[in-house]
């Protein structure tokens, strides 16, 4: 069994980073001793804890240039980005500590006399947390991060696991408490099969197929803009990417050829290059896997119009029996598809397995609102695309996944509830 951990950089295609996978043996002792840990661990306070992660995150900020070189060697990210990058997660680290204390607050009962009633939020216990894959260095510099804020040892350890029957055999150790995963619906539901003889939440971020739908009343450039660049930004390798595009048949043409006039403002190229602004794919494998769906499209009818299926690239003539309406592909490919009105439009839309995001691009707000309460999915914008906000959840529909990982509700996969009723105590 293959359980060793290798990153290969898509643009020298060197080996850059190789640590020896786990054993089940080696993760039961990390996962006791994490066991052992909590059991102090849980008697901080928040504001000691908050106080690890401001210094964490002080320490990140000082390697920031180095972090940034990295994120690019390990997945190609164009280097103008991930310094950015780092900062929002640290902006959005920084949300989640100043909403802690609210979020976290005991719940009061109904008043009763000669009671005290509560419902209190409680650690849930260790957690094994099974991120994305594209940058497996982070871990280990996250760990670091912390050791030198002062993390007590043992809190946040970092497996190292190349293998899904290794992976699904340490979700279900009993020192894991509750399980929180980042990365395909197969992986998660993996990952819950792998749970189900237990009582033990899981948290699932999955994949989507986020859709986009354009009414005719827009500025067609704008929307263009921001629509390429939600569905090639990452070379679009994003969940949230935009991956479904359904434009009005009024604008069609139009939004067609503004399309085709943003594409010419984005560089392949070299990652380290300051004026490249898409970077390669992470693997072969997802290479063969995009090169898949452009060409079960195009054998279906599709017509490709720019460039060829590594380069960003926009299929017209689409239609859902093509995987690339279908499925995630995780590229920079933009399938676009004539829709006659707003209700094929969503009916369209609600034709798939996912249910991450959704965008509706018009003036008018009142029409918007209506189109994007009946889709199914856990975010939906109006005019915007591809944003996580940390104040709002993030959660997904259908196969993208299950619980929060942003806002307030992103504490629920951490915590459980302990109700209280003390007698003879006053409220």
């Amino acid at each position: 069994m293959f359980n060793a951990v290798r990153t290969i950089s898509p643009a020298t295609h060197e080996v850059i980073f190789e640590h020896p996978g786990h054993s089940l043996a080696e993760a039961t002792k990390i996962a006791t001793a994490s066991k052992v840990a909590f059991q102090s661990w849980r008697n901080t306070t928040l504001d000691e804890r908050k106080a690890i992660v401001k210094k964490a995150l002080d320490h990140i900020d000082s390697n920031i240039d180095v972090l940034a070189k990295e994120v690019t060697l390990q997945m190609g990210r164009p280097i103008r980005f991930p310094a950015g990058e780092i900062k929002t997660a640290r902006m959005r680290a920084e949300h989640m500590m100043d909403i802690a204390e609210e979020s976290l607050a005991d719940l009061p009962g109904k008043p009763e006399a000669n009671f005290k009633r509560f419902v209190k939020r409680v650690p849930v216990g260790p957690v094994l947390i099974a991120s994305a894959w594209n940058v497996p260095l982070y871990g280990e510099r996250m760990a670091e991060a912390f050791t030198a804020a002062g993390l007590p040892k043992n809190v946040l350890q970092v497996l190292h696991i190349g293998s899904l029957d290794v992976l699904d055999q340490v979700a279900a150790l009993p020192e894991v408490q509750s399980v929180s995963f980042t990365g395909s619906t197969y992986g998660g539901l993996r990952l819950r099969q792998a749970t189900a003889g237990q009582v033990k939440p899981v948290n699932l971020e999955l994949g989507g197929k986020d859709a986009a739908y354009v009414r005719p009343d827009v500025d067609v450039k704008d929307v263009a803009e921001n629509l390429v660049d939600g569905a090639v930004f990452n070379s679009g390798q994003s969940c949230c990417s935009v991956e479904r595009v359904y434009v009005h048949q009024k604008v069609y043409d139009a939004f067609l050829h503004a399309v085709q006039e943003e594409l010419k403002n984005y560089k392949l190229g070299d990652p380290n290059d300051p004026e490249t602004n898409i970077g390669p794919v992470i693997s072969d494998a997802g290479k063969k896997k995009i090169q898949s769906h452009v060409e079960d499209a195009l054998s279906k009818g599709a017509t490709a119009t720019k460039g060829n299926w590594l380069a960003p690239i926009v299929l017209t003539n689409v239609n859902h029996s093509m995987i690339t309406m279908k499925e995630e592909t995780f590229g920079p490919v933009m399938p676009i598809m004539k829709v006659a009105d707003d209700d094929e439009a969503i009916a369209l839309i609600n034709d798939s397995d996912y249910g991450l995001t959704a965008s509706v691009w018009t003036k008018d707000f009142d029409a918007g609102e209506k189109i994007i309460d009946r889709i199914e999915a856990g975010t939906v914008f109006i005019n915007r695309c591809d944003y996580p906000a940390a104040d709002l959840a993030w959660t997904g529909w259908k196969s993208s996944g299950l619980g929060s990982t942003l806002g307030p509700r992103a504490y629920d996969g951490f915590t459980k509830l302990k109700s209280y009723h003390i007698k003879g105590v006053s409220a």
